[in-house]
C-alpha cells in the first residue's frame, strides 16, 4: 500500500477580535522574522492594518503587497517580494488566500489564512483557485499552517459573500454522490471519513438555515467551522473530490464561457440545483435551503444570460476529464441541458 500524508493546519483561531493577536500566534508558532501580508485594496482596511500593527507589536519585520485578482501574475508578484521571508498571511476573501496560499506553496513558505469573509471553503483545504487564459483552475497546494478567523470581521461581510460560502458548502452534496458514483463505476478511490465530514458540514449549515442571518457574529462562526470542516474533508480524501463534482464543473465552465460571471459559491449553488435533479434526488430541497440564505437559484439571479447556463452544461463535462461525474464521458445535449435547466427553473 503506496504511503499516504495528510496535511492539517496546526491551529484555528476563531472568534471576535482574534485577528488583534495574529502577532501572538504567529509568536506562539515559533515564526520570527520578516512576514509578507498580501491582501487587497478593500481587506487591508478590513483587516490587514490591525494584522500588521499586531505582528510588528511581536517584533516581526512586515512587508505587504496588494492584488487585485486571483491569477499567475498575482502569484508570480507575490513570489517575487519573498526573499528573506519566514511566513506569508493572505488576509482577505477567497482569491487573496488562494494566491498567496499558491505563492507560498510554491515558495516552500507556511502559510496562514486570515478569511475576511466566509465566501468558499479555500479558507482551510490544500487547493487554490487560479484564472488562467482559458477560465479558473483549481491546482493542489499545501493546507494553511494556521486559520485566523475573525468572526467579528467576517460577519460584516456583504450578505452576498456569507451566501456564496452557504452556497460551496452545500454543493458538497452532489460533489458526494459523483464520488460514489466514480467509485461504483470506475473504483475510484473513496473514503468514508471524508465523505461523512463533507456531508456533516453541509447538514450542519442547512439545518441552521432559519438562523443564520448576515451581521450575527454566531452566523459567521456556523459558516466559518463548516468551511474549515468541508476543508479537511479535502485534506483528508488527498482531492478535492468531497467538495467538488459535476456542480464545480459547471461552475467552471461559466467562468470560461460567460463576459460576466457571479461568485463561485453562487454558481456551485445554482450547479447544485441541477446536477441533484441528473442525480434523481431531491433538487427542490436544495433550492429552497439556498432561497433562506438568499442565495441564487436562477440565471436572473446570477446576472448570467440564460443561454451561457445551457453551453456550460455542455462542456462541463470536459472540464478535469479525469473526474468523472454524473455528466459521464460524453456530457449533456443541447436539448437535455435546456431540458434541465427548465425543468429546475433555473431559466
Amino acid at each position: 500500500m503506496d504511503a499516504k500524508k495528510i496535511q492539517f493546519p496546526r491551529e484555528i483561531h476563531t472568534g471576535p477580535g482574534v485577528i488583534k493577536k495574529t502577532g501572538e500566534i504567529c509568536r506562539d508558532l515559533r515564526f520570527k522574522g520578516k512576514a509578507l501580508v498580501v491582501s487587497g485594496p478593500k481587506t487591508l482596511k478590513i483587516g490587514g492594518e490591525t494584522a500588521i500593527q499586531s505582528l510588528e507589536k511581536q517584533g516581526f519585520s512586515v512587508d505587504h503587497v496588494k492584488i487585485k485578482e486571483a491569477s499567475s501574475k498575482s502569484v508570480q508578484e507575490i513570489q517575487d517580494r519573498l526573499d528573506g521571508t519566514s511566513l506569508v498571511l493572505g488576509v482577505g476573501g477567497g482569491k487573496i488566500i488562494d494566491v498567496a496560499k499558491l505563492a507560498s506553496t510554491q515558495s516552500n513558505l507556511h502559510f496562514i489564512s486570515v478569511p475576511t469573509a466566509a465566501s468558499h471553503d479555500g479558507i482551510a483545504s490544500p487547493r487554490a483557485s487560479i484564472r488562467d487564459g482559458n477560465g479558473t483552475v483549481s491546482l493542489e497546494s499545501q493546507s494553511p499552517i494556521g486559520v485566523i478567523a475573525d468572526t467579528e470581521i467576517i460577519s460584516k461581510a456583504p450578505a452576498r459573500l456569507l451566501a456564496a460560502g452557504c452556497g460551496d458548502i452545500i454543493s458538497n452534496y452532489t460533489a458526494i454522490l459523483d464520488w460514489k458514483l466514480a467509485n461504483r463505476l470506475l473504483n475510484e478511490n473513496y473514503s468514508k471519513s471524508a465523505s461523512a465530514l463533507s456531508l456533516m458540514s453541509a447538514k450542519m449549515i442547512i439545518e441552521s438555515a432559519d438562523a443564520i442571518k448576515v451581521g450575527l457574529e454566531e452566523s459567521a462562526k456556523l459558516v466559518v467551522k463548516s468551511l474549515i470542516s468541508s476543508g479537511v474533508a479535502i485534506s483528508i480524501a488527498g482531492s478535492s473530490r468531497p467538495a467538488s463534482g459535476s456542480e464545480h464543473k459547471f461552475s467552471h465552465a461559466l467562468d470560461k464561457l460567460a463576459p460576466k460571471t457571479a461568485l463561485h459559491g453562487e454558481q456551485c449553488g445554482v450547479g447544485t440545483i441541477m446536477m441533484m435533479h441528473l442525480h434523481g434526488e431531491h433538487w427542490e430541497f436544495i433550492r429552497d435551503t439556498l432561497k433562506k440564505f438568499k442565495a441564487p437559484t436562477t440565471a436572473a439571479d446570477l446576472g448570467i444570460d440564460p443561454e451561457y447556463i445551457i453551453d456550460a452544461l455542455t462542456i462541463a463535462h470536459k472540464i478535469r476529464k479525469e473526474r468523472y461525474t454524473i455528466l459521464g464521458d460524453r456530457g449533456l445535449t443541447r436539448e437535455a441541458a435546456e431540458n434541465l435547466a427548465f425543468t429546475t427553473e433555473v431559466i
